[in-house]
């Protein structure tokens, strides 16, 4: 079920950019910021990534620096 969401203390300057990009894609104010929200929500926010990758990294090994370097002056030789 579709639901209302009023915004409100949006300033003018912030409207006016949103209509004018509603109009040139020919879509109302409305269908537009709709569009954009459904966007906005079906990728992951930042924090949300970064918890991801987060959790991959807890799956490999702890890594010395020292080791890390090792390997690459290996790789040099």
């Amino acid at each position: 079920m579709a639901i209302s969401i009023t915004i409100r203390d949006l300033p003018n300057e912030t409207r006016d950019v949103l209509a004018a990009r509603a109009a040139r894609s020919g879509r109302s104010l409305q269908e537009y910021l709709s569009r954009e929200l459904i966007l906005l929500a079906s990728r992951p926010s930042v924090d949300e990534a970064l918890d991801v990758v987060r959790a991959r990294a807890r799956a490999f090994p702890p890594l010395d620096g020292g080791d890390v370097l090792d390997a690459l002056d290996a790789d040099r030789r």
